[in-house]
């Protein structure tokens, strides 16, 4: 059996690019991974960040849905602490409408962003204490069967939406498996608790009416090239975007400086963050795959093409499904 195979699409904006560029990127993105047999692709809630362009989730959710016929597309996820557990049924009770049985809901409690920017979102550090209620509320209205006498969702009600706990420690294994809902870890840029966590979730996992054994997908990330040489040079391009984005915001570093800083011990988070990443041509990209998703003990991979162009990411969605054996049209 072929392991599932999915897309997590950061929506990157890259150099001399604008979001629009970036987020006609995503369509052709997902129409490619639909034609090369990949499961889903899903976006994820990240606020006041200059690079990625997938901020309102559930409206490019939309917007690629209605470009697409197959494939199916979701967050991955909305941080939830920044809405009301209503306005997110009713959104995505809409798209389920729209789009009968495509559309997922990944879950994750960080805010997606830093602390100035979520007031500027109306909400408060503390939001993040009620997730689990917040879960629980969510999936009450999607199921119709509100935890708040007399408030429906509308459209949601009824639409079983399925809901999946996005987490990078302990905390969201444990609340998955309480749930008896699907694990999705954050290994693509958060490796530090990968086993451990897994190992919680399925061990405590206690079946539910949307799952009735425990179900892991890993987050990896991958850039597939026709040479060596072209993978490992993308992959510098993007440790270079990491230390701009983690220290750059109000400087510029040139390529020399961001690989001074690479070279030195500050670099060390980002090699560490960019631990799991399969890069090369196709057959090392599909033996690094296989071994990653028997060390996370994982069912589905969800793998990050982290390419700075859209060209380049196309190219790696090809070459990657080709060499997973996935069932849809071979790379040119």
């Amino acid at each position: 059996m072929t392991l599932p195979l999915s897309i997590l699409d950061l929506a990157t904006i890259g150099p001399g690019e604008t979001a629009a560029q970036s987020l006609q990127g995503s369509v052709a993105l997902a129409q490619v991974a639909e034609t090369h047999g990949y499961r889903r692709v899903w976006y994820a809630e990240h606020h006041n960040m200059p690079r990625i362009a997938s901020s309102a989730t559930s409206v490019l959710i939309a917007h690629v849905a209605s470009r697409t016929s197959t494939i199916r597309l979701g967050s991955g996820g909305v941080m939830l602490p920044n809405h009301a557990p209503l306005t997110i049924a009713e959104q995505f009770g809409t798209l389920e409408t729209l789009h009968p049985g495509r559309i997922d809901l990944g879950l994750g409690r960080a805010p997606g962003t830093d602390q100035k920017t979520l007031r500027a979102l109306r909400r408060n550090a503390q939001s993040a204490d009620t997730f689990p209620e917040d879960v629980q509320e969510l999936r009450g209205y999607l199921t119709g069967e509100s935890l708040i006498p007399g408030v429906d969702a509308t459209p949601g009600k009824g639409t079983d939406v399925p809901l999946y706990i996005l987490g990078s420690s302990l905390f969201g294994a444990r609340l998955a498996a309480a749930l008896g809902l699907p694990y999705a870890f954050a290994s693509h840029f958060a490796p530090d608790a990968l086993q451990d966590a897994v190992a919680v979730y399925r061990r405590e996992f206690r079946p539910s009416a949307q799952l009735d054994r425990p179900y892991v997908i890993a987050g990896v990330n991958v850039i597939a090239a026709d040479t060596d040489d072209e993978a490992r040079r993308q992959f510098l391009t993007l440790k270079r975007q990491w230390v701009r984005m983690l220290l750059g915001r109000d400087r510029h570093y040139t390529d020399e400086q961001a690989d001074q800083i690479l070279a030195a011990p500050q670099g060390g988070l980002v090699h560490h963050n960019l631990k799991y990443a399969a890069v090369g041509t196709p057959p090392a990209v599909r033996d690094y795959l296989a071994d990653f998703a028997t060390h996370a003990d994982a069912d589905e991979l969800i793998v990050a093409h982290q390419t700075t162009t859209v060209a380049d990411r196309l190219r790696s969605v090809r070459l990657t499904a080709e060499a997973m054996s996935l069932h849809g049209t071979p790379a040119p």
